[in-house]
């Protein structure tokens, strides 16, 4: 029985119990391409996300201070809470299918974490120090004007886009107009923005130059999923072990069918080049995070020695038993029909939106006021939200449930600027005969240019008795 006891331990963890350091074998290949293309322009994405506005709105923004959201230019306010929810609802669930259909692609193609160590980080420590037998050599030399240079060359660079990325990443948090004020009217002023600047810049800097593969092993909860959500038709990142054992080391000029030898040449290259430490030929891990390194470099040793590509690649385990294609699980197919209901049910939620959102209430502790024999009047307090890019301006009141007039605390006409809050004060006066109990819940029209933007419900109180 082939030994398991791999799976008891973390592989960066040696056997006293003390972290071993990687350095992985330079990638290259055709999927590396890909992951380079897709890896930049998602940074550019990153990068240009707080400082590119559409309808004056921010592409990205997460202001949670504020709870002020926007998502491709599109603004949630706090009372769009629920429909951002749905929204971050909506992309777990995408997530899960994708885990379930394809692994841990995710990790491997679009994760921050994984996109800044290996196609950044790593990349300028591969030009610094060079590729992994170098930086070996280099770190059992002692440390000497050549170490010395390299290691503070490195670490200076990595300082410098920390504090580029903390930049970007707060801008998120505040917006980019605040940021960029801050800075203008210098740290001195702003010794908040300062510090968050200094505590996110620490963090990123001690991620990618020391804790590194870690945040993928022990941090991130995503790698513990995929015990539940991978099942045997999985596409993942899969060593073919049928045509790959037994392996042995490769031989000039041998037969390897007629000496009883699997493809693999024990080379041990796919080893060296995974960013987590791990064998894939063990089998799927939760360290893997399906960066297709080893499945670019087996495919150079099985070109170099005159055998078929794929000993490792994109496979299930069903497919490598059976040779039989990916299919649609029912599994599959319930975590897809729960999507369309979610993506169903978020565009009905955002049909109903309103681009101004307003709220009437009786000011508390204010009971009704007898204007005269036959009026019963109450006080209110009302909120209007501007959703959109526009002033909206000429805003007036109509009672649309019961026979009243509605006067404004106001001596100038209500307009509100774009995406700004108004408030104010309102009485409601309604004809006591048409007061039919003490409460009753009435309707207020909210209108711009007499075309109407909102409806209200809110409760009108009066004297008990009707006689």
């Amino acid at each position: 029985m082939k030994d398991k006891s791999f799976r008891d331990h973390i592989g960066t963890i040696n056997e006293s119990g003390k972290r071993k350091w990687l350095n992985p074998l330079k990638p290259k290949g055709k999927l590396y391409t890909y992951r380079k293309l897709v890896s930049y322009g998602l940074i550019l994405l990153l990068f240009l996300g707080p400082f590119v506005h559409i309808n004056g709105y921010q592409l990205f923004l997460f202001n949670f201070m504020e709870r002020r959201f926007h998502v491709f230019g599109f603004p949630f306010w706090p009372q769009d809470f629920h429909l951002f929810v749905m929204l971050m609802i909506i992309g777990v669930v995408f997530v899960i299918i994708f885990t379930v259909a394809y692994g841990r692609i995710f990790c491997g193609w679009l994760c921050p974490q994984t996109i800044f160590m290996e196609m950044v980080f790593r990349r300028i420590e591969y030009w610094i120090e060079g590729d992994r037998g170098k930086q070996i050599r280099l770190s059992k030399m002692p440390w000497n004007l050549e170490k010395l240079s390299k290691k503070l060359l490195k670490w200076s660079i990595f300082l410098l886009i920390s504090f580029c990325i903390a930049n970007v990443f707060l801008a998120y948090l505040v917006g980019s107009e605040n940021l960029l004020r801050d800075i203008q009217d210098g740290p001195s002023k702003h010794l908040n923005t300062l510090f968050y600047l200094s505590v996110f810049t620490g963090i990123f800097y001690f991620i990618f130059s020391w804790f590194r593969e870690q945040v993928c092993i022990i941090v991130c909860p995503y790698g513990r999923l995929q015990g539940v959500l991978l099942d045997a038709k999985s596409v993942v990142v899969a060593y073919d072990y049928i045509r790959g054992e037994n392996r042995s080391k490769f031989k000039k000029n041998e037969s390897r069918s007629d000496s009883n030898k699997g493809d693999c040449i024990d080379c041990y290259q796919c080893v060296n080049v995974c960013p987590t430490g791990i064998d894939i030929r063990d089998g799927t891990q939760l360290e893997c995070v399906n960066c297709t390194a080893c499945i670019d470099v087996c495919n150079h040793m099985m070109e170099s020695v005159g055998l078929p590509k794929g000993l490792i690649r994109y496979a299930s385990e069903h497919n490598i038993k059976t040779k039989a294609k990916f299919s649609f699980t029912p599994r599959l197919k319930a975590y897809t029909a729960v999507l369309a209901l979610f993506i169903f049910i978020l565009m009905g939620m955002f049909s109903m939106r309103n681009d101004v959102e307003a709220r009437i209430l009786r000011i508390p502790g204010q009971l009704y006021q007898k204007v005269n024999i036959d009026d019963i009047q109450n006080v209110y307090s009302y909120k209007l939200v501007n959703k959109t890019t526009d002033d909206i301006q000429n805003i007036y009141f109509k009672l649309l449930s019961h026979q009243g007039k509605i006067n404004i605390v106001s001596d100038f006409e209500i307009s509100i600027p774009k995406s700004e809050i108004g408030e104010g004060t309102l009485f409601v006066e309604i004809k006591r005969q048409n007061l039919k109990k003490d409460k009753v819940v009435i309707k207020i029209g909210v209108y711009s240019n007499k075309k109407q933007i909102d409806v209200v419900k809110t409760t009108f109180i009066s004297p008990t008795t009707f006689k």
